[in-house]
């Protein structure tokens, strides 16, 4: 397998496929995934001639299984760790979800800074900031997120098939076409990860304010969410984040919900494709 040590010592899981001399595409799993969810569009822009890369995400698929450092700012990090291991430059970064803040803090703290950043999309992404406080009154109360975390603690097996088979892809819609292979993939790949990882992922996901993140980024930044999200509201998030992008652009689906990545593949993967080459 393919790894990188970050600083601290963790050991981080990476795929890399494609020409070393094409530009780079870097795609971001969100919460409690792993790079396989982004095999769709990775094999998309690998036959466009990209160069892809994903990884796992510390505490989460074939990463290490560490304690500590399950935040943004070491999320960020360790994305910079790698960047900087494979050279990557004039890239595209793509994050789903937590992926999305991953994305953002990035590329504010460390991708634009040191050159190597192209373009940003924020699929379905949780930027600026989830939880209800005094300066965010929008936003999901903490209860919200505790009961996750009390599911998780529970019985994580079960919380993690739920999740699938409900809101996440919007299988809980009337007249939704339930598609169970998808289901036991998002499974398969939660239950790779570590119970630590994703507990403390909660709070990174739906704590951390990046309101200052998506204000320093300048790239092109392609803005994606789907009007029906009942994981990460567009309300709360991408109607948000557009308005703090200096060079931003958004694009809404209705209908579609937070996994619309991967049920939604064809129409995703059409509009990535078109601003990677615009």
């Amino acid at each position: 397998m393919s790894t990188i040590t970050t600083d601290d010592g963790v050991e981080i899981f990476y795929k890399d496929w494609g020409p070393r001399d094409a530009q780079p595409v870097v795609f971001h799993h969100g919460w409690p995934l792993s790079s396989d969810d982004w095999d769709g569009q990775m094999l998309a822009f690998l036959s466009q001639g990209y160069r892809v890369i994903a990884h796992d995400r510390r505490g989460h698929g074939r990463s290490a299984q560490v304690y500590e450092g399950h935040d943004m700012d070491h999320y960020a990090a360790d994305v910079a760790t790698l960047a900087r291991a494979l050279d990557l430059r004039d890239a595209i970064h793509i994050g789903h979800s937590t992926g999305g803040g991953e994305v953002a803090r990035y590329v504010a703290r460390f991708g634009e800074p040191e050159g190597r950043v192209a373009k940003a999309v924020l699929v379905a992404a949780v930027p600026p900031l989830m939880v209800k406080t005094a300066s965010n009154p929008e936003g999901l109360p903490i209860e919200v997120f505790d009961g996750f975390r009390a599911a998780l603690a529970a019985n994580r097996a079960q919380f993690f098939r739920d999740v699938p088979a409900g809101p996440f892809y919007g299988f809980n819609r009337p007249g939704a076409t339930v598609q169970e292979g998808v289901i036991q993939n998002w499974w398969r790949q939660g239950m790779m990860g570590s119970a630590k990882a994703h507990h403390d992922g909660i709070k990174a996901f739906s704590e951390t304010d990046q309101t200052e993140d998506l204000k320093a980024i300048s790239v092109p930044t392609l803005v994606l969410h789907g009007e029906d999200d009942q994981i990460v509201p567009i309300a709360d998030a991408a109607l948000k984040a557009i308005g703090l992008l200096r060079n931003g652009k958004l694009k809404t689906y209705p209908g579609y919900g937070h996994g619309m990545l991967t049920i939604n593949a064809d129409v995703l993967n059409a509009d990535l494709l078109a601003f990677a080459k615009s």
